[in-house]
């Protein structure tokens, strides 16, 4: 099972199991990862579960698709390796991957 780690607004790291096929908001969410609101229960349709990825791991996030990409647009901190958890698919090969939360999801 591969092994995520959040780094929560607060600066708390957590590292959790989570399950392939689901996606890195629904493991974030089952370990109530501080700040992973997930609002919209992962339809893509809010940025509540805005993370930046560890650079070292963009490219094994897969692609930003055009409705992320317009989430992306109005969440607040955007930066390059922005992404939103509810788009990212846990896979093997995600095993270690480190995801940060903004800190304005954590108020």
């Amino acid at each position: 099972m591969p092994k995520i780690t959040f780094i929560e607004p607060d600066g708390t790291r957590r590292e959790v199991d989570a399950t392939i096929g689901t996606t890195v908001m629904e493991a974030a969410v089952q370990n109530q990862v501080m700040g992973i609101l997930a609002v919209c229960g992962g339809a893509c349709a809010c940025a509540t579960c805005h993370v930046y990825v560890d650079a070292a791991w963009m490219e094994k996030t897969g692609p930003i698709e055009e409705m992320e990409e317009g989430m992306l647009e109005d969440a607040w901190g955007r930066r390059e390796n922005s992404r939103l958890s509810c788009q990212i698919q846990v896979k093997l090969d995600l095993d270690g991957l480190q995801v940060s939360v903004p800190s304005s999801q954590g108020d």
